[in-house]
């Protein structure tokens, strides 16, 4: 049984395809599919059909190897190297404004990554002056810190800080107002004697859970374990409590009424 020899085993003069792929740093795999393409075809092929590159044809490899080496797709690079001076400076100038584009884009989501993980180790963007200005005198800038510290393995706070990385100041400044106006009406409707389970009760639990969605997705279960801390914590319940005496306790019976309407028991809802 014989064996056809390969390409670069074969004694006839000039270069072989093995010996073009040294040559250039390529692979012969490579060249075939150039070969195919019609992108770098061999002048010559021997007798036995062996590919055989001159050294115009190595000229152009090289010539591909530069383009390639520049993101160009090997299609437009067959039209580089073809077409007429000025077609081909033409499609250069395209090329280089899509590079730049690209480095541009590149730039972009460095500092968008930047920003991830900055927001993933201190929660929000903000100077401490900031935060204050924002949130009210009684906002202590060490709490994101604090939140960091206790749940930054979560699911939840790397949500949080994703969604944080891309907000500006007047977008917190949005949702600082937000809040603000949802408490309001919540101690209002606290003192008119709004009956948790009520429909007046049920939508403003909504709308309370929504807002927990500006920092993240926050199901009703979820929504029962903020109720908790908020009726429990010190610094939370005196937050609502400042507002209108009791409102934490109110605001958690509203949170699991709510809940319980949702098809969810508060006694054994779990952070989940």
């Amino acid at each position: 049984m014989t064996h056809r020899p390969r390409d670069d085993a074969d004694p006839a003069d000039g270069l072989t395809v093995g010996a073009v792929a040294a040559l250039a740093g390529v692979t012969v795999r490579a060249l075939h599919h150039w070969d195919s393409i019609g992108l770098v075809q061999p002048s010559e092929r021997t007798d036995a059909g062996y590919r055989r590159y001159s050294a115009a044809d190595l000229a152009r490899i090289r010539r591909v190897l530069v383009y390639r080496e520049l993101g160009v797709p090997l299609t437009d690079i067959a039209e580089l190297l073809d077409a007429p001076s000025a077609e081909a400076m033409a499609s250069l100038r395209r090329q280089r404004a899509q590079l730049r584009e690209r480095v541009a884009q590149l730039h972009r989501m460095g500092d968008a990554l930047d920003r991830v993980i900055e927001a993933r180790t201190s929660g929000i963007l903000l100077s401490d002056e900031e935060q204050v200005a924002l949130f009210g005198p009684h906002w202590q800038p060490s709490w994101p810190g604090q939140a960091r510290d206790r749940w930054g393995d979560t699911t939840q706070w790397a949500q949080y800080a994703e969604r944080a990385a891309g907000r500006t100041a007047a977008q917190w400044q949005q949702i600082a107002d937000n809040v603000a106006a949802l408490d309001a009406e919540l101690a209002a409707a606290h003192r008119a004697g709004v009956v948790p389970g009520s429909d007046w009760a049920n939508a403003l639990a909504e709308r309370h859970r929504a807002s927990i969605g500006a920092y993240f997705d926050c199901t009703h279960a979820m929504h029962v374990c903020l109720g908790r801390t908020f009726a429990t914590d010190p610094g939370f319940a005196a937050h609502y409590d400042r507002m209108a005496t009791g409102l934490s306790a109110w605001l958690r019976d509203v949170i699991d009424a709510n809940a319980r309407a949702n098809g969810i028991d508060p006694a054994s809802a779990r952070w989940a």
